[in-house]
């Protein structure tokens, strides 16, 4: 039976979880987290003599591990959502012992790949999430998908050399391709949500996403199995699963976030369905008519309009954490914006809502982001312990409210709020995310040109 442990402390890097054996807990601690403030804190835990003894039979134990050299190519993963439902993922590990993630058209490269004895860690990239897991033998691996600060441990288990997402057992007894009219939670008012369906299929695979009003659901690859359509995706952050009867015109289903989310959703195949203009969803209350915010960069130093990096200039300001997948693509769309195309007299600025536990655990995501998209400009730490949007409403009051991280403000040369953006359409909604870079594009550039 696996064994399950949560370490903690003070120290974040102390706090780590792992569903393998208990001998192969504390070796693969041992080796990945050794730091001298760590000993600090194992020497005060190990007072006794009891401790020592087993402190070591472990080491001894570590020694005798013998190394096991897991399969190169393709792997097939399961995470264990809900009512035991099986969230499949493919990817493929390399040569170099990288990662490369796929989800539709997406690739994701994790370059974080620690292997030591029947052990592997698996950093994502940008975001917090980690698999901790172990070797069984060269072809199976068994574990847990983490996220620390929201205390999640999802079981993680992968198979070499199974190409497939889906297992199929019907041909698709319909074509879905094309738009729907969806609903989330329907039947409960306070978590009712609408978005729109956005499917291709071929034969009987399926990719797509579901915009909402916030952003869009990423990449989703899957099929339909005769008349059950099933969907996911994994990108380090989030875990998602969609399963769904299917007729020519209806869905109903339910969609499953990691283990801790699952909410029922009905859709209807409807062409002409959009959803509310993103730029009429968030405004400034009556009597405002700018934004003003003063909030830490990473060396301390309390950031605000009214300094002189912003003076006379258009300013973006992106609301944003570094947790969210959306924000990671408007992110890395504004990065080559601002590289390549941005006037001279506009400036950006990233207001981070955290849901790290601590001030400098948040300023570690924001460095990590910062580091791996090269992001040239600032970004401010408006909240930590929490990513709750009425608490980030409190700390930015001008607002009518945060309804979407991402949420881009658009602020003219004299100060004034001209346009505020809710969400974010990434590149798995296609054609209305190069919309969105169009119109982006020329508003700015609109803004700079005036006196």
């Amino acid at each position: 039976m696996p064994w399950f442990k949560k370490l903690s402390s003070k120290d974040s890097n102390t706090v780590r979880y792992y569903e393998i054996g208990f001998e192969d807990y504390y070796c693969f601690f041992v080796r990945n987290y050794r730091s001298s403030r760590l000993i600090a804190q194992m020497n005060i835990l190990m007072r006794t003599t009891a401790y020592l003894i087993l402190l070591l039979f472990v080491v001894t134990a570590c020694q005798k591990e013998t190394e096991i050299t897991p399969e190169i190519g393709a792997w097939r993963a399961e995470l264990l959502v809900q009512d035991d439902k099986a969230l499949p993922f493919n990817f493929s590990l390399k040569e170099d012992r990288t990662i490369e993630v796929y989800n539709a058209e997406e690739i994701i490269e994790v370059d974080e790949v620690t292997i030591k004895d029947d052990s592997i860690f698996i950093k994502m990239p940008v975001f917090e999430g980690y698999i901790a897991a172990k070797l069984d033998d060269a072809k199976h691996i068994s574990g847990s998908f983490i996220k620390e600060s929201l205390d999640r441990v999802v079981p993680f288990t992968a198979e070499h050399g199974h190409t497939e997402r889906f297992s199929q057992q019907n041909n698709a007894a319909s074509d879905i391709s094309g738009n729907w009219e969806t609903v989330f939670s329907p039947d409960v008012e306070a978590d009712r949500y609408i978005a729109k369906g956005i499917f291709s299929q071929k034969g009987d695979k399926v990719i797509g996403t579901f915009r909402t009003t916030t952003g869009d659901y990423r990449y989703l690859e899957g099929i339909l199995d005769g008349d059950q359509l099933q969907l996911s995706t994994f990108d380090g952050a989030h875990a998602f699963l969609f399963m769904a009867t299917v007729t020519d015109s209806t869905m109903n289903g339910h969609f499953y976030s990691g283990n801790h989310w699952k909410e029922p959703f009905t859709a209807k195949r409807n062409e002409s369905y959009e959803l509310p203009d993103e730029n009429t969803l968030t405004y400034l209350k009556e009597g405002y008519e700018t934004l003003e915010f003063s909030f830490p960069d990473a060396s301390g130093n309390m950031i605000s309009l009214q300094d002189e990096q912003f003076k006379d200039k258009v300013v973006i300001v992106q609301v944003m954490g570094t947790w969210c997948p959306n924000c990671l693509d408007e992110s890395k769309y504004y990065t080559a914006y601002y590289n390549d195309k941005k006037p001279k007299n506009v400036e950006f600025v990233s207001l981070a809502f955290e849901y790290a536990k601590t001030k400098e655990q948040a300023f570690d995501r924001i460095k990590r982001l910062k580091n791996r998209l090269n992001i040239p400009y600032p970004i401010l730490l408006a909240q930590f312990g929490t990513s709750d949007k009425g608490k980030a409403n409190e700390k930015l009051p001008m607002l009518n409210h945060v309804l979407s991280y991402p949420t881009t403000i658009f602020i003219d040369k004299k100060g004034n709020v001209r346009k505020i953006h809710t969400g974010f359409n990434g590149p798995a909604t296609g054609d209305k995310y190069l919309q969105f870079k169009t119109e982006f594009e020329k508003f700015a550039q609109e803004l700079s040109e005036e006196e």
